[in-house]
């Protein structure tokens, strides 16, 4: 069976090299009993290896298993696996088949297999290196015939390092190991999963399915997608079922995109469907540079004492010199110029105690190219949200009272 008849056949969609490349993986070992270990992070569709691998093999007819690991409290996970005799502990009532030998001839698939306590660990090392068990309570062995395959999202070297989990039984697991790549380095198949969960929905709730405008589509491809797949999937139900209209664009799409943590507000802000150009969004950079360099001047400002000295101890001394010494002699980079002449000693301009000397480093002017262009960004997010302060600040990733302080600075009718 080649690659395209595998995703028909269990409904994968994407064209990505590195997504092609696990399922070719996956296709070649099926007809063999080799133990494979599926790696990727959460989200991304891991427990589709272990049925194709399954369905695949000889042992399609058998019993196919699938245990998340971390779901299973610590004190019943060998009963589970391994099975336990009548009375072995409190609330054994009668003895019971584990998921080892309910799948004999089949397939077994340990889902968070890193979760697995160290001492079920050691019993599911003997498993594969054997092929026996024993149930807990019970002393006598028992055969069985089954195909593991594991997955984890955790980097197993860390786990290893720190404890957590068995070198031996790591090594007998990763025989073959299957790496699924992040949905954010699928960028081609983002759009194409989108349309077929819309597809499904639009099926499963009898409505009309929802459909992406252009500047909606590449915010999606430019998310990073931390859930991966199933974000994905629980996004398009959301809209699927919440949005009256059904073609949707870039302002209702970024509503349902949880904000990522180390993400500042600036570059959320930064629509797809906006005109600025690249050069305008680098100058928009520059201008929120400027002004935490700003923040930074109001800073030194504060740690001044009434000596007109400044209150820092060596480390932060010399922090805050560096910095200014940047400032000083990259002007052009930071947008920022000294109106006055600097000194050869940058550090004895900051410790002179002359208030005019003082207040003289503090002044800084404008490029006189960044001021156009930041009236010609002002000027097109009002134009863009009818002169609407509230939504154009937002846009600009600054704040409403800045934004009317600057249409008063630039002469700007809204």
């Amino acid at each position: 069976m080649n690659i395209q008849q595998v995703k028909q056949r269990f409904g994968i969609i994407g064209n990505t090299p590195q997504l092609n490349r696990a399922l070719e993986v996956a296709v070649q070992v099926a007809s063999t009993d080799i133990s494979v270990m599926v790696t990727g992070e959460s989200g991304t569709g891991k427990e589709i290896i272990p049925q194709i691998i399954h369905q695949l093999s000889a042992r399609k007819h058998g019993e196919y298993i699938a245990v998340n690991c971390g779901a299973i409290p610590e004190g019943t996970i060998d009963s589970e696996l391994f099975g336990h005799e009548k009375g072995s502990f409190t609330g054994a009532s009668g003895s019971r088949k584990g998921y080892f030998e309910v799948a004999n001839n089949g397939t077994i698939f340990l889902d968070e297999v890193a979760e697995l306590p160290m001492q079920t660990q050691v019993r599911l090392l003997r498993v594969l290196e054997t092929g026996e068990f024993i149930r807990v309570g019970a002393s006598k062995p028992i055969k069985t015939n089954v195909r593991v395959v594991a997955a984890t999202n955790e980097n197993m070297m860390k786990a290893i390092a720190s404890g957590k989990f068995r070198e031996d039984l790591f090594y007998r697991l990763n025989i073959i190991p299957i790496t699924l790549p992040p949905l954010r380095d699928r960028k081609d198949d983002i759009h194409l999963i989108f349309r077929k969960y819309a597809s499904d929905f639009a099926d499963k709730y009898k409505m009309p399915s929802i459909k992406l405008k252009q500047d909606a589509v590449e915010v999606i491809n430019a998310y990073s997608w931390p859930g991966n797949i199933r974000q994905l999937r629980n996004i398009v139900e959301q809209i699927s079922v919440i949005e009256t209209e059904r073609e949707i664009n870039a302002d209702k799409i970024i509503r349902y995109l949880p904000k990522p943590e180390n993400t500042s507000p600036s570059v959320i802000n930064i629509k797809s469907n906006e005109s600025f150009s690249e050069r305008e969004i680098m100058y928009k950079f520059l201008f929120d540079m400027k002004k935490d360099l700003g923040e930074l001047k109001k800073l030194v400002i504060e740690l001044v004492n009434q000596n007109g000295e400044l209150s820092l101890d060596k480390d932060q001394s010399a922090i805050l010199n560096r910095i200014y010494q940047e400032i000083n002699t990259n002007p052009n980079t930071l947008l920022l110029t000294n109106t006055e002449t600097e000194s050869h000693h940058p550090q004895q301009n900051m410790y002179e105690n002359d208030t005019e000397d003082v207040e003289a480093h503090e002044e800084v002017e404008e490029s006189l190219s960044l001021e156009d262009r930041e009236k010609e960004l002002i000027k097109k997010a009002l134009e863009k949200h009818n002169g609407k302060r509230k939504y154009a600040s937002e846009e600009l990733g600054i704040s409403e009272r800045t934004l009317y302080r600057k249409i008063k600075e630039y002469n700007l009718s809204e």
